[in-house]
């Protein structure tokens, strides 16, 4: 017995020397850094790089925690579900006191259940979209040399679970978050590090984690399926299609306008060939293969291609058939949909990341009581548009029976006629 014991107890001095190495090894201490103007520089380009716009406007989140916490956060409504074991708790984030308890289906006045979902949310919220609350009520920022480059320390002096905890966040030369290093109460070794590296493109454009492995013995965080969605935007833009009636432009064959009376236009729009036209030049462009592209000057085709003419052609029906079929267009790929107030009233956020002329552009569409549009606001970078707004009047139901618009308005009195808008099979 005495053998047993000596036994176990050289076990556990072993094990506290193991441990206590490590910990003089591993634990770092909290690094100093420099608050003001330049902390909050590097902040912002982090928050610029992870599309926080995005986030601010994303509707639903939904994600799991190691498989055993599960959440549907209707961020824009405050309100979450937190499900575990047989326990859901309808969590009012900002007012408590509205939520509802729920065991075994049941509804139950129970304190501790309800304290526990909120601890988990604030938990397990923050390992998901942690890298967007680096501006957050209570947090001071930090700018810090590690490494040889600037990293960004945030400490948390109130709000959540564990005020007081701090965290290094390492970006990449493009300040997108690649990790972090944690000081915090409930891990004993300072400077742990997380992965944030997983990453996922969700439907609002927004990118979320999907798992983090930490330093600390290689411990994984899986965050399960993850998603964002925008469902009322998504509501909001079918709207706006079924008045304008998208199902028959799907079927439209052939559409011609013109451009404010300076370049015509006629598209074969099932075999996308378009016979684009101003001064003495016609290019017949196609636009998924533009080397089958051809150049015609006074009707004559040329021998031999001229794909400057053909890039010019390109880039004129990129933006002449947007004034034309742009809210036709917004389902297309690469597109992010969310809504956006505009005197009170529901209007949707378009924002195209990918294909055009100049991806990245946004435009918020108001609409009339009918859900057709009336105007949109154009933000575009690359032409130092913010805000600029356009009006979408004259919409004429063609042969086709689609609805397109005849001419637009700016703010400045000009206006922009879409000619003798055909659209016919």
């Amino acid at each position: 017995m005495k053998k047993i014991f000596k036994f176990l107890i050289i076990i556990i001095l072993l094990l506290v020397t193991a441990i206590t190495v490590y910990y003089f090894i591993n634990n770092e201490k909290l690094p100093e850094g420099t608050q003001g103007k330049e902390a909050d520089a590097l902040a912002t380009k982090m928050l610029n790089a992870i599309n926080y716009e995005a986030f601010e406007n994303t509707e639903v989140l939904e994600w799991s925690f190691t498989n055993e916490h599960f959440y549907k956060w209707n961020k824009q409504e405050n309100i979450v579900t937190v499900s575990w074991d047989e326990n859901k708790v309808i969590l009012h984030t900002n007012e408590p006191e509205k939520s509802t308890v729920f065991v075994a289906d049941k509804k139950v006045e129970d304190k501790e259940i309800l304290k526990m979902a909120k601890d988990y949310f604030n938990n397990d919220s923050f390992w998901l979209i942690a890298p967007y609350k680096i501006f957050d009520n209570g947090t001071e920022r930090r700018l810090v040399k590690y490494n040889g480059k600037d990293a960004l320390l945030i400490t948390y002096t109130s709000g959540g679970s564990t005020p007081g905890d701090s965290y290094l966040w390492l970006l990449d030369e493009n300040y997108f978050p690649t990790s972090f290093k944690m000081w915090t109460s409930v891990i004993p070794i300072g400077g742990v590090s997380a992965t944030w590296s997983d990453w996922k493109t969700t439907k609002t454009g927004i990118q979320l984690p999907t798992k983090h492995t930490l330093s600390l013995f290689g411990l994984e965080i899986d965050l399960g399926d993850v998603s964002a969605e925008n469902t009322k935007a998504d509501e909001l833009a079918n709207k706006v299609l079924k008045a304008i009636n998208n199902e028959a432009f799907k079927k439209t064959r052939y559409i011609e306008w013109n451009f404010g009376g300076r370049r015509s236009f006629k598209w074969d729009k099932e075999k996308h060939i378009a016979e684009v036209s101003w001064d003495t030049i016609r290019v017949n462009l196609h636009p998924r293969n533009k080397e089958n592209s051809t150049v015609f000057f006074n009707n004559k085709k040329q021998e031999i291609t001229d794909t400057t003419l053909v890039k010019k052609a390109w880039d004129i029906f990129n933006n002449d058939s947007f004034w034309l079929i742009a809210p036709h267009k917004l389902f297309d790929y690469g597109t992010i949909r969310s809504i956006k107030k505009v005197d009170n009233k529901d209007a949707l956020l378009v924002k195209y990341t990918t294909g055009g002329t100049t991806p990245g552009d946004s435009y918020v569409w108001i609409l009339d009581s009918t859900y057709i549009p009336k105007s949109y606001k154009m933000y575009v970078p690359s032409k130092n548009m913010d805000g600029v707004s356009a009006t979408w009047e004259g919409w004429k139901k063609t042969e086709s029976g689609t609805l397109l618009p005849s001419y637009h308005t700016f703010s400045n009195g000009n206006k922009l006629s879409m000619g003798a808008v055909k659209a016919y099979n």
